[in-house]
């Protein structure tokens, strides 16, 4: 079984996460509310698609990131997502892939459809809101 290498990335403001409602037309995981990411092309490095990914997808380049975990995703393919948390970027959020983006709770994941997704926003909650990343602190 082939796996995907992917990146996702948890975009966190005022205790609020970024989601996306993914295209209709996407091939995996179409019209699903999920955390945005993209895959990782060959020999490229996972700090480098997620810098690529970032860019394509929401026009925006991290200051602050920390990486979270690590989850298997069965989609359409057999996806290995590599989550982070991006604290602070550069850039007005502009929505390049998706049909919709929009704020959600970190109270609120059940809205996220993506199981994967859903651990991986309370893994940054557990780990990472206790230890006050915000400030730097990892």
């Amino acid at each position: 079984m082939k796996i995907f290498e992917c990146v996702s990335f948890i975009l966190v403001r005022d205790g609020e996460i970024l989601i996306e409602k993914r295209k209709l037309t996407k091939k995996g995981d179409p019209g699903m509310m999920a955390i945005p990411g993209g895959h990782c092309e060959k020999s490229e490095s996972i700090e480098q698609a997620l810098l690529r990914e970032l860019d394509e997808e929401l026009g925006i380049k991290p200051i602050n990131y920390h990486y979270v975990c690590t989850l298997f995703h069965p989609s359409e393919e057999f996806q290995k997502i590599h989550y982070f948390a991006i604290l602070q970027w550069s850039g007005e959020i502009q929505n390049n892939e998706a049909e919709s983006l929009s704020w959600c709770s970190l109270d609120e994941i059940e809205l996220i459809d993506i199981p994967a997704d859903r651990v991986a926003a309370c893994e940054y909650r557990r780990v990472f809101e206790r230890n006050s990343l915000n400030d730097n602190t990892p």
